[in-house]
């Protein structure tokens, strides 16, 4: 069956950095355009980055932009979410998750309605 386990988060110093990994099994990552989201406490899950199946097009939320970059491993069916110069407003608990489609919808940015398949998250915390 389809998984998705995320890995990597903890906790880092403001301006540090951490690479999230997102394990998937049970499809083929190539076919399928794959999220990154986050939540903050009190706050709605919302997307951070999309890479498109087939063509690796990534997309980022203006929030990360320039300090995140996601990417794909199609060999160990994974895929990755690097963050530097990490920031407080970062923290939250990062989830992935499969699209339906082959390709980021829209202007790239995940939607949680574009998604069926959800990892149970990693929390990354920001602080000194």
């Amino acid at each position: 069956q389809v998984q998705l386990v995320e890995s990597g988060g903890g906790l880092v110093q403001p301006g540090g950095s951490l690479r999230l990994s997102c394990a998937a099994s049970g499809f083929t990552l190539d076919y399928y355009a794959i999220g990154w989201f986050r939540q903050a406490p009190g706050k709605e899950r919302e997307g951070v980055s999309c890479i498109s199946g087939r063509s690796g097009s990534t997309y980022y939320a203006d929030s990360v932009k320039g300090r995140f970059t996601i990417s794909r491993d199609n060999a160990k069916n994974t895929v990755y979410l690097q963050m530097n110069s990490l920031k407080p407003e970062d923290t939250a608990v990062y989830y992935c998750a499969r699209s339906r489609y082959t390709y980021c919808s829209g202007y790239g940015i995940p939607t949680p309605g574009d998604m069926d398949f959800w990892g149970k998250g990693t929390l990354v915390t920001v602080s000194s």
